[in-house]
C-alpha cells in the first residue's frame, strides 16, 4: 500500500472518528460540559505525553514554553477548550446541526481571516463561495429569528485557532500537548472542586461523575482517545497527501454530524434548514473546486 492511500485511509479515519462523535458525547449527556472538557484535556494530555516520550520529543515541548510562542500557544489553548466545550454543549442541549454548520463554514471564514491576516488573495471563485455563504447564515437567521451563534462559536474558534497555528513554527502533536499541559492545571482545580466540594452537581449524584459508575468512568477516560487518535491520524495524512484533498475528505466530519444528528439524535431539520445547508454545500463545492485547481497549479509550479 503506497503513501497515498494510507494517508487518504488516516484522515477518512479521522473523521469517522470526529463525524460520530456526538454518539459519543450523547451517552455522556448527563456529565456536566465542565467536568467532561477537563477530563478530555487531562486524558489526552496523558495520551500525547505517552506518544512524545516514545518518540523522544518531549523536550520540544519545552521549547513552546518560552517568549513570546508560549503567549501564542496559551491563547490557542483558550480558543480550542472554547471550542471542545461548545460542540460538548451543542450535543447536551441537543444542537449537532447547528455545530455541524460551524465545522462547514470553517473554510470559508479562513478565506476571510486569511485576507485579514496574512493579505491572502481572495479570487473570484472563494468570494462567489463566501457570498452563498453570507446567503445561507442570513436566510438561517432571518427564517429561525436568531442568529446561528453556536454555528459562529464554533466555526470561529476553529478558524482562530488555524489562524494562531499558522504562527507557531511547531508539529501538531507536540503543540496541542503543550496547549493541554497549559489546560491541564485548570482542569485539575475543576476536578477537584467536584470531588471533594460539589461543584456542579447533577441530578441524583454528588459531586463528581468520575468513579461512581464504571461505565461513565470508562467513557470518560477514552474521551483522551476521542481527542488525540483522530489528531494523529490527521497529522500522518497531511504529511502524505496534498492540501485539497485533505480539505475536500474533510467535509466527511461535519457531513457525519449532520447526519446522525438528523438520522439518531433525533434533531429537527426546519425548512430554512433545507434552504441554507444546500446553499453552503454549494459554496463549498465552489470552494474546494478552486482550491483544487490553486493546489495542481502551484504542483505543477515547482515541477517546472
Amino acid at each position: 500500500m503506497g503513501d497515498t492511500i494510507k494517508g487518504v485511509c488516516a484522515i477518512i479515519c479521522a473523521c469517522l472518528v470526529w463525524g460520530s462523535s456526538p454518539l459519543y458525547y450523547k451517552l455522556l449527556e448527563h456529565v456536566p460540559p465542565l467536568e467532561l472538557l477537563c477530563h478530555r484535556t487531562l486524558w489526552s494530555l496523558a495520551i500525547f505525553g505517552v506518544l512524545l516520550s516514545l518518540q523522544g520529543r518531549l523536550g520540544q515541548v519545552g521549547a513552546l514554553l518560552r517568549g513570546r510562542t508560549a503567549f501564542l500557544v496559551a491563547l490557542a489553548a483558550l480558543v480550542i477548550s472554547i471550542n471542545w466545550g461548545g460542540f460538548i454543549l451543542s450535543v447536551q442541549i441537543g444542537m449537532v446541526v447547528e455545530a455541524s454548520l460551524g465545522y462547514f463554514i470553517f473554510p470559508l471564514l479562513m478565506v476571510v481571516f486569511g485576507r485579514l491576516f496574512f493579505g491572502e488573495l481572495i479570487t473570484t471563485g472563494k468570494a462567489t463561495a463566501l457570498a452563498l455563504a453570507t446567503v445561507a447564515v442570513t436566510t438561517l437567521t432571518l427564517g429561525l429569528g436568531v442568529a446561528p451563534w453556536l454555528s459562529f462559536l464554533l466555526g470561529g474558534t476553529f478558524a482562530t485557532y488555524g489562524v494562531i497555528k499558522k504562527t507557531v513554527i511547531a508539529g501538531p502533536i507536540v503543540s496541542v500537548t503543550t496547549e493541554v499541559l497549559i489546560l491541564a492545571p485548570l482542569a485539575v482545580i475543576w476536578l477537584l472542586g467536584t470531588h471533594f466540594a460539589g461543584w456542579e452537581g447533577i441530578v441524583g449524584r454528588n459531586g463528581a461523575v468520575f468513579g461512581t459508575d464504571l461505565w461513565d468512568s470508562m467513557l470518560l477516560v477514552a474521551s483522551g482517545l476521542i481527542t488525540a487518535v483522530p489528531l494523529v491520524l490527521f497529522s500522518y495524512a497531511s504529511r502524505r497527501l496534498a492540501l485539497s484533498t485533505v480539505g475536500l475528505v474533510q467535509y466527511l466530519n461535519p457531513s457525519l454530524q449532520f447526519t446522525f444528528a438528523v438520522s439518531v439524535l433525533g434533531e429537527t431539520v426546519t425548512v430554512w434548514h433545507m434552504i441554507a445547508f444546500p446553499l453552503i454545500w454549494l459554496a463549498l463545492a465552489i470552494y474546494s473546486a478552486e482550491a483544487f485547481r490553486q493546489d495542481r497549479a502551484s504542483r505543477r509550479a515547482v515541477i517546472a
